[in-house]
């Protein structure tokens, strides 16, 4: 069950997401707005298939191809933000009341860490100031490896496993 900010952000969601559909006449079926609320509930980074089984599983009747169709439309309105993160994969992300992160991406197992440095912003700021520019957002990938050689082994066996099966 949701706690009630995230109830309340899930609501605020639904009616950006309505809106946008209305506005380009788009239809707002019950399975859009099923996939929105089930991202909404998420934390973190998903791909489309996550978001699939996570509903498949939770026993919501949803096709695949709505899923990736509800993204696109997602991303369009700017209320989920896609990734990718030297894959040939997409990711996504809440985007709406989401506090700006940047990402350390880990090649050899896949993980990804958030985190929130704020010299960034004022980086930003600068450049901004310096080059008479707006910036409108950023992204900034940090692509290594884990330090902690044996946690990221059992990681990156478990993803090869879970893929294996699906």
């Amino acid at each position: 069950m949701a706690h009630p900010a995230q109830e309340e952000t899930i609501t605020l969601v639904k009616e950006i997401f309505r809106t946008y559909l209305k506005e380009r006449n788009q239809r707002q079926t019950p399975e859009r707005f099923m996939v929105l609320e089930e991202i909404y509930k998420s934390d973190g980074h998903f791909d489309a298939d996550d978001i699939f089984f996570n509903m498949k599983n939770a026993g919501t009747r949803v096709s695949r191809a709505t899923v990736y169709n509800t993204l696109d439309l997602l991303v369009e309105c700017g209320l989920v933000l896609r990734q990718q993160f030297g894959k040939n994969q997409y990711y996504y992300e809440r985007a709406y009341a989401y506090q700006q992160h940047d990402h350390l991406i880990c090649q050899e197992c896949g993980v990804v860490i958030e985190f929130c440095d704020p010299r960034i912003l004022e980086i930003q700021r600068l450049m901004e100031d310096i080059h008479d520019f707006e910036v409108k957002g950023h992204s900034l990938h940090l692509f290594g490896r884990c330090k902690d050689q044996e946690s990221c082994e059992k990681r990156k066996a478990t993803s090869d496993k879970i893929k294996s099966l699906g």
